[in-house]
This record gives C-alpha cells, structure tokens and sequence, in this order.
C-alpha cells in the first residue's frame, strides 16, 4: 500500500493541504478550504466547513454560529471553551473540526486513512511570549490527534514556504522569505539549494526565524474601525442628563473590529446598555445599525465587504466599500492613500520587526540573493512597497500566495527521522 504525507497549513483565514506521496518522492495534489466552521440554529450535532459554510450560513438568514479566524484563541489562555447550542467546544475541538475535513477530503483522493502530517505554524503565536506560544502548540496538537492524525510534526510556516520556492530554483541563493498570512507575519532567512531539495538534514541551512501577530486581519479590523465604525454610530452623542450630551463609549465599537470579540455583546446587559443608548440618543439611525449588526448577526457579511475592498485595492487606485443588508447603507469610495493611512500603524509594526529581526540574527542584507513572498497579505500594495524600499537592490518574488506553505510543508518529511 502507498504511504502518504500530509503537509498542513492551518491558517488564519484559509488553510491547505499538500499530498505527498513518500514512494514517488512528489505531491499528488493540493486541497485548500477557508477556515470557517458554521453551527446551523438548533443543530446540535451539524456543522459545515469552508465555502460551503458561506453558503449556508447566507441560505439560513445569518441565524445559527458562523466562526471565523479560530486559529487567533489558539494562544488564548482567557479562551476555555465556547456554549454552541446544548454543546461546548474548546479550541483543540474547533480546530480539530476543520482539520477532519482537510483529512477526509484527502483520504478521498488517495484511497488511504493518512495518519501522518507536518503542520505548519507560525514563529510566534502571540508575539514573544513562551507560555502562550507553549499553549497554542499543544493545543493543535490536541486538534491534530481528534482529526485523526497519530504521527504529527511541526515546521515552522516560512520554512515550508522556503522549502516550496527551493523547487523551483536553478541555482543556490541565500533568501529572505515573508509569509504574511491573516494573523501573522513570519520571516526566515535560509540558504536554498536546488541539489538539497529533499535532503533530509537541513539544520545547516537555517540562518534565522522571527516574525510578528500582525497580518490581514489586522488591517482589516484597523479599516473597521476608521471607516466602518462612523456607520454604526461611533461617533453617536446621547444626553446622559437634561441638557447634558456625551458621545457613547468607543469601547462598543472596538467589540465589533474583531471576530473574536464579537460575542461580547451575547449578554443580554450588554444588549440592555445599547438600547438605552439607541433610546438616549434619539433614537439615532447609525446607532440603529449597530443594534441590527448584533440582533441579525451580520459581522461576517460586513467583514466581506471589507475584505473585497481591500482585494480592490491591490490592484486599483481607489476601490468601493460598499454593503446594503437590513436598512444598513455603506457606499465610501477609498483611495489607496487613504488605506495606507489606516494599516500604516500595523506596517510600521511589520517594518520594525523585520528591522528587529535582522539586527538581532545579525543578517547582512548585501548577502541576500532574494526575497520571497507568500500568504494572502503580500498582495497588499504597502506591503510589497515595505520591502522593495528596505531592499531596493534585491530581486522580490512569489509564489502562489495560498498553497506554498502547505507544499512546502510536505516537502519536510526529514523531521520524522530526527
């Protein structure tokens, strides 16, 4: 029987995964799925992953639990468990959801209960921090082991970015590779040699690791926040007193910038304070929105647009953020001036890590042959124009933004032999 190798990039916002298979020594194929779990209303026992999660959750109403960018509780150590209908998960069993569908859709191709992967994950789960970094580990772990998988290593996301751009060499170059996905960024500096491809000790190779909790979704709770919030009432004046107006908290509309945050207006004295505000306010109709985007459960629908606004920036000088659902109008041109505006707090967090990054392993940047590229996040034009200033001499590519990681990943089998 053959022996297959699952290498698997569980991302923020999609992950993929790359068949190896060990006796042809070659990837037989590539599967990619967003990461996204949907609980219908009153369901227990029933959920759909990926786009088909999209589709469902849209065809039920928005009702039910629609979960997007678990990767991010991972290192969450507040994060114990989460009530979904009658039944509890904690975040090795969210994870652990999508993982079985990657599993079972590549069981599928190959005919073959795989047993065995190389997962990916980032330099740092949450920036430097041991314990949670520790935590976040041992939690996939967990996730790996209830999907399936008895035989698990880890490889760090940029190596295996690092590994899938070796193949595609002539010649040896010493390479700085950025994976710049939805919740990180991630750096290593490797010597890649395409007569090394699939040696199995690698160790010399490595010069250095580092990287960064902030990527996509970064930007987009920081664009969120500038040009989403104003619509939902952020700025909404209320009278605390006869005469007296003040404007409400911002910290209601922070809760709404993040996925992860969103459930924090769950509880029915939270849902209680903002119809005292909608009340004080005169009934004011931004802050109506804010009371339609909880009640209807719109988080996602609203997140798209701003996901397809900024995939129309990549390309165009200004791209329309728009939304029309249940009474909530949006139609804002944004140019790409004003984007870079709003994440230049987050690039400029990226650029002193790199910064970081290069002092403290002592890299020469005049030994850099070239920079590669990968994850959804470095098609922001900001991004590319990070490193084409920082390394104005130094030839920049990329490969496919999206499966990289995961072929690279598959492409470690060695860490099985140490």
């Amino acid at each position: 029987m053959k022996r297959f190798l699952y290498g698997i990039d569980f991302g923020t916002t999609n992950s993929a995964l790359s068949i190896f298979d060990e006796e042809r020594e070659e990837i037989v194929s590539t599967i990619i799925v967003p990461s996204l779990i949907y609980f219908p209303e009153g369901k227990d026992d029933e959920y759909v992953i990926g786009e088909e999660a999209i589709s469902a959750y849209l065809q039920d109403g928005m009702r039910g639990r629609f979960i997007k960018s678990v990767k991010q509780v991972l290192s969450r150590s507040s994060f114990t468990e989460t009530r979904i209908g009658r039944k509890r998960y904690n975040a090795p069993a969210l994870v652990a959801l999508i993982l079985k569908e990657l599993k079972s859709r590549a069981d599928l191709i190959t005919g073959y209960n795989c047993s065995k992967a190389i997962i990916g994950r980032p330099v740092f789960f949450n920036d430097d921090d041991t314990q949670k970094d520790t935590l976040a580990q041992s939690r996939l772990e967990k996730a790996a082991e209830l999907a399936g998988f008895e035989h698990v290593r880890f490889q760090f996301e940029p190596i295996g970015a690092a590994f899938a751009y070796e193949r595609t060499l002539l010649k040896k170059e010493t390479v700085l590779v950025a994976d710049l996905g939805g919740g990180t960024t991630d750096f290593t500096c490797m010597v890649l040699d395409p007569r090394n491809a699939g040696r199995r000790d690698r160790k010399d190779d490595f010069l250095a690791t580092g990287g960064i909790y902030v990527g996509g979704d970064s930007f987009d709770s920081a664009f969120m926040w500038e040009r989403g919030t104003p619509h939902f009432g952020k700025n909404t004046q209320y009278q605390a007193a006869p005469g007296k107006y003040l404007t409400v908290p911002k910290s209601l509309f922070s809760n709404i910038c993040t996925w992860d945050k969103m459930n924090f207006f769950n509880s029915i004295r939270i849902k209680k304070e903002i119809e005292d505000y909608y009340y004080f306010s005169d009934h004011d109709p931004k802050f109506k929105n804010l009371i339609t985007l909880i009640d209807e459960n719109l988080g996602y629908s609203v997140f798209h647009a701003i996901e397809q606004t900024k995939i129309g920036l990549s390309s165009l000088d200004s791209s329309l953020f728009t939304y029309s659902k249940s009474g909530i109008e949006i139609n804002e041109m944004i140019t790409v001036e004003e984007y870079e505006n709003i994440i230049n707090r987050d690039i400029l967090k990226i650029s002193d890590c790199l910064d970081g990054f290069l002092t403290t392993s002592k890299i020469d940047t005049k030994e850099i042959d070239c920079l590669f590229l990968t994850g959804g996040t470095s098609m922001v034009p900001a991004i590319r124009d990070l490193f084409k200033t920082r390394f104005p001499d130094i030839p920049l590519n990329s490969g496919d933004n999206f499966v990289s990681v995961a072929k690279g990943l598959a492409y470690s089998g060695y860490l099985f032999d140490e």
